[in-house]
C-alpha cells in the first residue's frame, strides 16, 4: 500500500500543478513564463509541482474580498433589497410594462 502511495500522491501532486499552471491567467504567474513553469513540472514532477505551488502563482488569501474590515466598498457585495439602483431599475420597469400595457388596449 504504502508503494502504491509513493507513486500516486507525486503523480496527482504534478497533474494537479499543471492543470493548475495551465489555467492560470498569465499576469497571476510569478517569476518565469507560463510556458517554463509547465516544462518544469512535467520533466521534474515532484520539485516542480512543489516549486510551482509555493513560488509559481499569485495566491490571494481565502476570504479576499469578504473580510469587514476592506477599505474597498465599490466591490463589496449588496443585497438586492437594500441596492438603490436594483431598486429603481424594478420601478423602470414597471412603469414600463404598464405605458405597454395601456397602449396595446
Amino acid at each position: 500500500m504504502l508503494r502504491v502511495l509513493m507513486f500516486l500522491v507525486p503523480l496527482a501532486l504534478s497533474v494537479y500543478a499543471f492543470i493548475d499552471c495551465i489555467s492560470t491567467d498569465e499576469k497571476d504567474v510569478r517569476h518565469m513564463p507560463k510556458p517554463l513553469w509547465a516544462i518544469l513540472v512535467l520533466v521534474f514532477p515532484l520539485v516542480g509541482s512543489i516549486s510551482w505551488i509555493i513560488a509559481g502563482k499569485k495566491r490571494s488569501p481565502a476570504a479576499e474580498g469578504w473580510s469587514g474590515v476592506r477599505d474597498n466598498r465599490s466591490r463589496r457585495w449588496v443585497a438586492p433589497d437594500d441596492n438603490p439602483d436594483f431598486l429603481k431599475s424594478l420601478d423602470d420597469e414597471d412603469g414600463k410594462q404598464g405605458e405597454n400595457k395601456r397602449d396595446e388596449t
